[in-house]
Formats: C-alpha cells, structure tokens, sequence
C-alpha cells in the first residue's frame, strides 16, 4: 500500500512517475541511459545487475519486476534466486561473478571496497567502463529499492510479467513518453 495518500493504495510505481512527472522523466531517462544504451554488458546482464542488487536490498517489487525482465531478455528462469543464494555455485557466467560480487559489497557494505575488488573486475576481462556502468546499475537500484520502499510501493507478483513486457517491448523512454509535461 503507497503511503502517498493521493494515490489508490494499490498504486505501482508507474502510477508515483505519473503524479510526480518533473522528478520521474529525469529519472527515467538515466534508467534509459544506464540499462538501455551502448554498455561493454548486455541489456539482459544489466537487468540480472538490477534484480541482484533489488534482492540484496530484499525490495520484492524491484526483485520482482527485473528479474521477470532479465528473463525476457534471456536470462535463464532461476539464475537469479540461484545467484543469491551461493553466488559461487550459480550458473552464472564465470565473467560477471566478480562483477556481481562487486555490487554486492557495493551493496551492503560500500565502504569496503577495495582496489582489489576493481582489480578483479578488471582480471575477469573487463575494462573501466564496465565498471562504470556496473556502479552505475547499482547505484541506480540501490536509490531506486530506497524510493519504492519510501514510498511503500508493492504489487502482487501478477504485475511482474505485466511490467517486464512493457520494459522489454518499450524501455524506460517508453515510460517517459507517458508523463504528462
């Protein structure tokens, strides 16, 4: 139930980005930039980064919604409950794993990283701008689990597949074009 009392309780997150169109096409459009554009990861790598992180952080509604979209973008049904569960027996690519871990401390306990850390993203073959934009996945769904929880933001597990289509179809600059100036 949203604690926006403007709102019916039921309200999703779309329904916030469509009272709130100032802060939420801004928004959007980083989400667009981070998770769509040209990036050293795929854009089934970067939703798997967000639903990672949206498990980490226990936000069943970001969890919910981007794991369904990593899914529709290929991500294997399971991986994500698997890689959260024992990220080191998962079957997730050998490549990401150090990505992953990254996030993860990233996550729960940022200031621990180290250059170590970095240097096994980089070990694992990938450059800086990898980093970059996996810090920017966590960064934006780190905010983005804070702003739903915030908020008091669910929804019934029915939504998930519902809003993973319209993100796979149509992207974030899809739910932009809906706000209103």
């Amino acid at each position: 139930m949203t604690y926006l009392k403007s709102l019916p309780a039921d309200s999703a997150l779309l329904q916030v980005f469509e009272a709130y169109p100032r802060t939420s096409r801004p928004l959007l459009e980083l989400h667009e930039s981070v998770l769509r554009e040209e990036s050293p990861f795929t854009v089934a790598e970067r939703e798997l980064m967000a639903a990672y992180v949206s498990g980490l952080n226990d936000c069943t509604y970001c969890h919910g919604i981007h794991t369904a979209t990593a899914e529709a973008f290929g991500v294997p049904e399971g991986l994500l409950a698997d890689a959260l569960a024992d990220l080191d027996s998962a079957e997730v690519d050998e490549k990401l794993k150090p990505v992953l871990r990254y996030l993860g401390i990233l996550t729960r306990t940022p200031a621990l990283l180290t250059p170590a850390d970095a240097e096994a993203v980089y070990a694992a073959g990938w450059d800086e701008r990898a980093l970059h934009d996996a810090v920017m996945v966590g960064a934006l769904f780190n905010f983005m689990n804070r702003m739903v929880e915030g908020l008091g933001v669910v929804a019934d597990k029915s939504y998930f597949p519902v809003s993973a289509a319209r993100l796979h179809d149509h992207g974030y600059h899809g739910l932009a074009t809906r706000l209103t100036p």
